[in-house]
Protein backbone atom coordinates (compact mmCIF):
# COMPACT_ATOMS: atom_id res chain seq x y z
CA UNK A 1 0.00 0.00 0.00
CA UNK A 2 1.50 3.13 -1.47
CA UNK A 3 1.52 6.12 1.51
CA UNK A 4 2.89 9.92 1.37
CA UNK A 5 2.61 11.42 4.83
CA UNK A 6 2.98 15.02 5.32
CA UNK A 7 4.34 16.53 8.49
CA UNK A 8 5.39 19.88 10.11
CA UNK A 9 3.14 22.15 8.53
CA UNK A 10 1.10 25.02 11.26
CA UNK A 11 1.20 28.82 12.11
CA UNK A 12 4.85 30.70 11.48
CA UNK A 13 5.10 34.55 11.57
CA UNK A 14 6.31 36.45 8.83
CA UNK A 15 10.29 35.80 8.14
CA UNK A 16 9.93 32.74 10.57
CA UNK A 17 10.82 28.73 9.22
CA UNK A 18 8.97 25.70 9.22
CA UNK A 19 10.36 22.48 8.02
CA UNK A 20 8.11 20.17 6.28
CA UNK A 21 8.50 16.57 5.88
CA UNK A 22 7.45 13.08 3.51
CA UNK A 23 7.57 9.80 5.24
CA UNK A 24 6.60 7.29 1.86
CA UNK A 25 6.25 3.47 1.75
CA UNK A 26 4.72 0.78 -0.23
CA UNK A 27 6.87 2.11 -3.54
CA UNK A 28 10.79 2.17 -4.26
CA UNK A 29 11.42 5.46 -2.91
CA UNK A 30 15.03 5.99 -5.08
CA UNK A 31 13.53 5.40 -7.87
CA UNK A 32 11.13 8.37 -8.26
CA UNK A 33 11.29 12.23 -8.20
CA UNK A 34 9.65 13.96 -5.20
CA UNK A 35 7.90 17.46 -5.62
CA UNK A 36 6.55 19.65 -3.13
CA UNK A 37 3.02 21.50 -4.26
CA UNK A 38 1.01 23.77 -2.90
CA UNK A 39 -2.48 24.94 -3.15
CA UNK A 40 -3.42 28.53 -1.34
CA UNK A 41 -6.66 29.76 -1.04
CA UNK A 42 -8.48 30.21 -4.12
CA UNK A 43 -5.89 29.72 -6.51
CA UNK A 44 -4.76 26.52 -8.51
CA UNK A 45 -2.12 23.96 -7.12
CA UNK A 46 1.63 24.67 -7.85
CA UNK A 47 4.99 23.42 -7.98
CA UNK A 48 7.14 24.75 -5.17
CA UNK A 49 10.39 22.52 -5.56
CA UNK A 50 10.94 19.18 -7.00
CA UNK A 51 14.32 16.94 -6.85
CA UNK A 52 15.15 14.13 -8.69
CA UNK A 53 16.19 10.21 -8.04
CA UNK A 54 19.80 11.45 -8.34
CA UNK A 55 19.60 14.60 -6.45
CA UNK A 56 18.83 17.32 -8.99
CA UNK A 57 16.34 20.12 -7.96
CA UNK A 58 14.22 23.01 -9.25
CA UNK A 59 12.23 25.90 -7.38
CA UNK A 60 10.22 27.98 -8.61
CA UNK A 61 10.76 31.57 -9.09
CA UNK A 62 9.31 32.90 -5.67
CA UNK A 63 10.64 30.52 -3.86
CA UNK A 64 14.21 30.48 -4.86
CA UNK A 65 16.96 32.06 -1.63
CA UNK A 66 14.19 30.71 0.67
CA UNK A 67 13.26 27.21 0.31
CA UNK A 68 15.08 23.84 0.47
CA UNK A 69 14.12 20.76 -0.50
CA UNK A 70 16.48 17.52 -0.22
CA UNK A 71 15.72 13.80 0.18
CA UNK A 72 16.88 10.70 2.14
CA UNK A 73 16.81 7.58 -0.48
CA UNK A 74 18.07 5.30 3.38
CA UNK A 75 15.01 6.56 5.79
CA UNK A 76 12.12 6.98 2.55
CA UNK A 77 11.97 10.46 3.38
CA UNK A 78 11.80 14.29 1.61
CA UNK A 79 11.80 17.54 2.96
CA UNK A 80 11.29 20.70 2.51
CA UNK A 81 12.74 23.23 4.38
CA UNK A 82 11.10 26.82 4.32
CA UNK A 83 12.86 30.11 5.67
CA UNK A 84 11.91 33.66 5.33
CA UNK A 85 8.11 32.92 5.36
CA UNK A 86 5.29 35.31 3.73
CA UNK A 87 1.77 35.70 4.40
CA UNK A 88 2.16 34.54 0.85
CA UNK A 89 3.42 30.95 1.07
CA UNK A 90 0.16 30.34 3.18
CA UNK A 91 -1.17 27.36 1.43
CA UNK A 92 -1.89 23.56 1.82
CA UNK A 93 1.64 22.00 1.03
CA UNK A 94 1.55 18.80 -0.71
CA UNK A 95 4.54 16.01 -1.02
CA UNK A 96 4.71 14.16 -4.61
CA UNK A 97 6.00 10.96 -5.94
CA UNK A 98 6.27 10.82 -9.50
CA UNK A 99 7.40 8.40 -12.02
CA UNK A 100 7.30 7.49 -15.87
CA UNK A 101 4.52 5.14 -14.69
CA UNK A 102 2.65 6.48 -11.49
CA UNK A 103 2.27 9.49 -10.00
CA UNK A 104 1.34 9.52 -6.04
CA UNK A 105 0.29 12.39 -3.92
CA UNK A 106 0.14 12.74 0.04
CA UNK A 107 -2.56 14.12 1.61
CA UNK A 108 -1.44 17.46 2.31
CA UNK A 109 -0.27 19.83 5.75
CA UNK A 110 -1.50 22.98 6.63
CA UNK A 111 1.31 26.11 6.24
CA UNK A 112 0.17 29.41 7.45
CA UNK A 113 2.17 32.57 7.86
CA UNK A 114 0.21 35.13 10.25
CA UNK A 115 1.66 37.77 12.86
Amino acid sequence: QVQLVESGGGLVQPGGSLSLSCAASGFTFSSYAMSWYRRAPGKERELVASIGNRGTTKYTDSVKGRFTISRDNAKNTVSLQMNSLKPDDTAVYYCKAVSPRYDYWGQGTQVTVSS
